[in-house]
């Protein structure tokens, strides 16, 4: 459809894609900078608008973590935050580490030191955003939902904006009677806080070279269910488990978090470097829970939730130069995420922190260029989140050859603060999708209904919606290359197997084979964005939906 309809402007000084924890945490605390100054004696008042977007349709739909939370950034953005209500499900209490085989397992005589969790919390993501979003609407910040951030606007190389994505256009890229064009939401400062392998993002590194010098970005798929157990045999306890059901070199491991209300979180976190073609996030948690000590567990329990995200896992040398004129990048969508420990929202918060602290002075100064919007990084290189990546920052790099080694490695590199006994300071490492291999075709796993779970059925439980009659938001670059990718796998497609979804499916003529291109159902799209990653030839690029559309996750 050619977009020839004028698009209506709307300015304002500080906008910020996406309402996750960092964004959030970004609004509340410039906002309260704001206030700061000018209760001050004699300072010139500032009445900056703040404006937060976000594709779901409530704050909180798309929110997914494990999540034990370390309270450090949010005991620094709201020092009060029990006293507020923070909806705390559980403080952690006991915690163990298991080896699994198919039957049995080890129990570590030690939780390693990166795995350690006293002091911590069990929270819900989605709770805790749904909880903070008042907050900011109290301090005169505008939080607008189902609107998806789908264009960058750019002045030469300067970025002033953000195009929301049209509503009302159908399959076919015709205006339906509820057309309705995008929005520019032209602002001084755009902060992007869209998430793991955000579309704006994506492009944003990409035009301004904000990865020169960097190691590339790498995921894992965390894949979650959420459990009502029959009693609280679980509350307060935290179980991380490696070995089954993984195999052939393939990284990730379980979490188990034992929530309030009798709730337990089960989890499985796959790595996406693998050179397993058919590497299968979803089925590598149903295949966990066939295993008699989580089977115990699960026990008499009823599942309520599912959900699916990627997991920004490469460290220190994959955060992307965080400033540019007129954006920064914030949360996941800086890769602020320490992998060993699996945690990431106390430093989402704390990069939000930072970045309002630098757009605040932006706006005291009246000056949005990189030369100001630097004291951002500047400062994070001497906050305690630089310290917390740096001393991880070789950790996912060390699994790129054979997992014993990595294991050896990863140890080694926690007794020497981060530096690798083989690499030394710097590990490289290369993309998540170059490392797929032809090999034996995908597992097959026959699902109960009462313990395992389809995909279909799983997305069920996400309570995935989506307008059916939009244009897909998942695009498939060519159907040749999906032949060539077919071919090279021995007639099988990966997108089937990484997706935990169902969203893929090969389309097949009677006594003909397959015809392609690969049939989308996109409609089952949970937004997690593993095809985008994982997809071997690259072929897969995932794009904002019509906003309000996705997962409506609540306990996850």
């Amino acid at each position: 459809m050619p977009d020839d309809v004028p698009h209506e402007v709307m300015e304002v000084d500080v906008l910020l894609v996406g309402a996750g924890p960092a964004s959030l945490a970004c609004a509340y605390h410039l906002a309260g900078l704001v206030k700061a100054h000018n209760a001050k004696p004699g300072a010139k008042p500032l009445a900056p608008q703040i404006a937060v977007i976000e594709k779901g349709a409530e704050v909180g739909n798309l929110g997914l973590s494990g999540a034990v939370m370390d309270p450090r950034g949010i005991w620094e953005l709201m020092p009060d935050w029990r006293e507020q209500g923070c909806p705390v499900q559980a403080e952690v209490g006991e915690e163990e580490v298991l080896h699994l085989t198919e039957t049995t397992y080890v129990r570590l005589p030690v939780v390693p030191p990166p795995m350690r969790n006293h002091g911590n919390v069990i929270v819900s993501l989605s709770e805790l955003c749904r909880w903070l979003a008042p907050k900011v609407e109290e301090r005169e910040v505008s939080l607008f939902t189902g609107f998806s951030g789908r264009e960058l606007l750019f002045e030469g190389g300067r970025v002033v904006g953000v195009r929301t994505g049209d509503k009302g256009v159908s399959k076919r890229g015709e205006r339906k009677g509820n057309f309705e064009p995008g929005i520019d939401l032209k602002a001084k400062v755009t902060i992007l806080g869209e998430g793991p392998r955000g579309t704006l993002t994506k492009v944003l590194r990409a035009k301004l070279g904000l990865d020169e010098g960097r190691n590339p970005p790498a995921y894992g798929t965390g894949v979650k269910e959420v459990w009502e157990l029959p009693d609280d045999r679980f509350e307060g306890k935290v179980l991380h488990t490696m070995g089954f059901p993984l195999s052939g070199g393939t990284m990730g491991g379980s979490f188990l978090y034992g929530m309030g209300n009798r709730r337990l979180v089960v989890g499985f976190v796959t790595w996406l470097n693998t050179s397993d073609p058919f590497c299968d996030p979803h089925q590598d948690l149903q295949r966990l829970k066939t295993h008699p000590y989580i089977r115990k567990i699960l026990a008499g329990a009823k599942l309520l939730q599912y959900g699916a995200k990627a997991v920004p896992e490469g460290g220190y040398f994959s955060i992307p130069r965080l400033a540019a004129d007129g954006v920064m990048l914030i949360g996941d969508s800086a890769e602020m995420v320490n992998a060993p420990r699996l945690k990431g929202i106390h430093l989402a918060i704390k990069s939000g922190m930072l970045a309002a602290e630098a757009a605040f002075q932006s706006l005291l100064k009246e000056d949005s260029s990189e030369k100001t919007l630097r004291a951002y990084p500047e400062a994070f290189e001497k906050s305690w989140a630089r310290d917390e990546m740096w001393s991880s920052r070789n950790f996912h790099a060390a699994f790129e050859g054979p997992m014993w080694l990595g294991m050896l490695r990863a140890g080694a590199q926690t007794a020497l603060g981060g530096l690798d006994p083989l690499g030394g300071n710097r590990l490289l490492s290369s993309p998540d999708h170059a490392h797929a291999r032809p090999g034996p075709g995908p597992r097959t796993m026959a699902y109960d209904g009462k313990l395992t779970f389809s995909k279909v059925d799983d997305v069920f439980h996400s309570g995935t919606l989506h307008e059916e009659d939009q244009p897909p938001h998942l695009l498939i670059r060519s159907a040749e290359t999906c032949q060539m990718c077919l071919k090279t796998f021995g007639g099988h497609a990966p997108c089937e197997s990484f997706c935990p979804a169902a969203v893929y499916e090969k389309e097949k003529a009677p006594g003909e084979g397959w015809k392609g291109p690969i049939k989308l159902n996109a409609s089952n799209c949970v937004h997690c964005k593993t095809c985008d990653i994982r997809d071997p030839f690259g072929n897969i690029t995932w794009v904002p939906p019509e906003g309000g559309g996705g997962p409506k996750y609540t306990v996850l």
